[in-house]
């Protein structure tokens, strides 16, 4: 059975024979309750896509399409790696590859979520079996969805020294950028199924097909107080007051405005992992700082500037919100082998009493990101 397929390098032909000019196209196996179905994601240059397909649908679509409208696809099942290839007149060769056991087969530990147990938006989601066995190509995923899962236990623990949620005081929790939203969904099951907790979470995304996949996801497993809207981190204007805030690889400075958000209302706790943190390297390449000759290590080549803006950002996040009030820990997320942005932000609060707007250094340095400006 195919778990996934990715294809991209795209002939001139494309949007004549599939409507669109699309760039790339991945599919990923999930379950449904009609059977075994797949989940598309269809890429133009500025503009993704949503789709479902049935196995046989996808068998189609791949015997098509694979090496012909797409020029590369590289297909995984749970035993090997297919990889169709074109060259430049059109002659099609077949590549496999062996997925070793070694690679597949993970050490034996005591998840939250156990293996051998269905659950049920794993199973929905393509990572879990209608039996509860792991799904090979998706083991990385569940590691990273019970690794959070610690740190919201963790979390859940601190904040229930503060007050006690009921069905009258729920805890209330929004997810900003929640993409497909395993983190939301695995949440959501493991405050209401495991620890009894009575809660209502938000989950807020820019691409209105995301929330459409979401909310019916919600719908098929009848999930209560769990909801999806589209809108921008950056916008966001609801008035509840939210006890927990999520963001899980939240682009650059859409993390500030969460954080900036958490503390405005403020938010009990907030577990934030930041990704992509441009603004401070921008600002970095137009700074004096660059004629330090202290920093010049750091700031002459590109790779190491990317590297030392990005702990220098979260740093400054972290001072910022300890002058905010927060108790903040900088813990490691997951294995880098499994994704570089793994630093993960854990603050919670500790009184309404702020020292100041912003720490010290943002000033003296002149950079931050512009939201504290």
């Amino acid at each position: 059975m195919i778990l996934s397929a990715t294809l991209s390098k795209p002939a001139q032909n494309v949007e004549e024979l599939l409507g669109k000019p699309y760039i790339k196209i991945k599919i990923s196996y999930e379950n449904s309750s009609s059977g075994a179905s797949y989940f598309v994601q269809q890429f133009t240059k500025t503009q993704v896509f949503h789709s479902h397909l049935k196995e046989e649908e996808l068998n189609d679509f791949l015997s098509q399409h694979a090496g012909k409208t797409f020029k590369n696809c590289v297909q995984k099942t749970e035993s090997e790696e297919i990889t169709i290839l074109a060259n430049k007149k059109g002659k099609i060769t077949t590549l496999r590859k062996k997925i070793a056991s070694t690679n597949i087969v993970q050490k034996k530990k005591n998840y939250i979520l156990e293996e051998g147990t269905p659950v049920p938006f794993l199973v929905l989601l393509g990572i879990m079996t209608d039996d509860g066995k792991v799904i090979k190509a998706r083991y990385d995923k569940f590691r990273q969805i019970n690794r959070f899962l610690e740190f919201i236990n963790d979390t859940v623990k601190e904040l229930s020294a503060i007050r006690t949620f009921s069905s009258d005081a729920p805890l209330k929790i929004i997810d900003f950028g929640c993409g497909k939203s395993y983190l939301t969904f695995a949440v959501h099951y493991f405050l209401t199924e495991i620890k009894h907790i009575e809660c209502s979470i938000e989950g807020l995304d820019l691409k209105q097909e995301v929330i459409e996949y979401c909310n019916n996801i919600t719908q098929k497993l009848g999930l209560k107080n769990l909801v999806f809207h589209t809108g921008d981190i950056a916008n966001y204007s609801k008035t509840q007051d939210p006890d927990l805030i999520i963001t899980l690889h939240a682009c650059d400075t859409a993390t500030d405005f969460a954080l900036e958000y958490a503390v405005e209302k403020k938010a009990l706790a907030i577990l934030s992992v930041p990704c992509c943190q441009h603004q401070i390297n921008t600002q970095l390449q137009e700074n004096k700082l660059t004629q330090n000759e202290l920093l010049q290590p750091l700031l002459k080549y590109g790779l190491i500037r990317e590297k030392f803006s990005s702990l220098l950002t979260d740093g400054l996040r972290g001072m910022w919100l300890e002058e905010q009030g927060y108790k903040v820990q900088m813990l490691e997320f997951i294995d880098e082998e499994h994704t570089p942005k793994n630093l993960l932000i854990k603050a919670i609060k500790k009184n309404n009493k702020a020292k100041g707007s912003t720490p010290c250094i943002i000033k003296e340095l002149n950079i931050s990101p512009e939201i504290w400006k």
